[in-house]
């Protein structure tokens, strides 16, 4: 999933002991659901990949209690973004953090209205139950179902809770922004789409984001054989 928690900075952060293993998303959506994905895809989120930068445009949308939520997180340092536009430069840098998870670092730039961007990170890696979370790093963190659905790529929310040291904190669902679903779907042509919505029980949508990116391609053939560039 792309990230969508805030952080100013990459720091270490406390958390519970994790596999030495690679995050394995294959494995953890199943070969079925893997099978059933676009080539293009399975390279994006396969074990061994390089590390990479994205370019797209993004719309954003935050609801009045998303920014509640929004300035309620800034006690995790403000791991959500707030932001109400459209047509916004962003890109995303993917990168391995040595230990077998994979940072998710996007970047808003500046709109044309003159509001200033932000930067999200976050991080996916395997809990120590074996299944795939997503942490900031102040330790504000979920766990998530992959999910193959109508050719994309799905993460899904089950539960949030906060890790502090090897001890994990539910978090009532009622207080979070909801339920977060983030799909990945592959457009042709080196390029996919990014979707994020968080709905709450309650409130309804709190967060939007969706975007369309490109591949940093040198060439590509029909079989959408990705060439990466050097």
């Amino acid at each position: 999933m792309f990230a969508l928690f805030t952080s100013t900075a990459a720091r270490p952060t406390a958390t519970d002991a994790l596999p030495a293993r690679p995050l394995d998303l294959p494995a953890l959506a199943g070969s079925a659901a893997w099978a059933r994905l676009p080539r293009a895809v399975q390279r994006r989120f396969g074990v061994a990949h390089p590390d990479v930068t994205y370019h797209g445009v993004m719309e954003l949308r935050c609801s009045r209690i998303g920014h509640v939520f929004a300035a309620l997180a800034r006690l995790w340092g403000g791991p959500l973004a707030h932001l109400n536009t459209t047509d916004l430069p962003a890109t995303v840098r993917v990168s391995g953090n040595g230990r077998g998870g994979m940072v998710w670092e996007r970047c808003f730039h500046g709109d044309r209205q003159g509001r200033s961007g932000c930067t999200v990170r976050s991080t996916k890696e395997l809990g120590a139950d074996g299944g795939l979370r997503e942490r900031t790093d102040g330790g504000l963190s979920m766990s998530l179902d992959v999910l193959e659905e109508d050719g994309a790529l799905v993460f899904r929310s089950r539960r949030y809770f906060w890790v502090l040291g090897r001890v994990r904190i539910p978090v009532p669902t009622l207080l979070t922004p909801g339920t977060c679903s983030v799909a990945h779907a592959d457009l042709g042509g080196g390029r996919f789409r990014f979707t994020l919505s968080m709905a709450h029980p309650w409130w309804g949508e709190t967060f939007y984001q969706c975007g369309v990116f490109t591949d940093p391609v040198a060439d590509h053939d029909d079989t959408d054989t990705i060439i990466f560039a050097a």
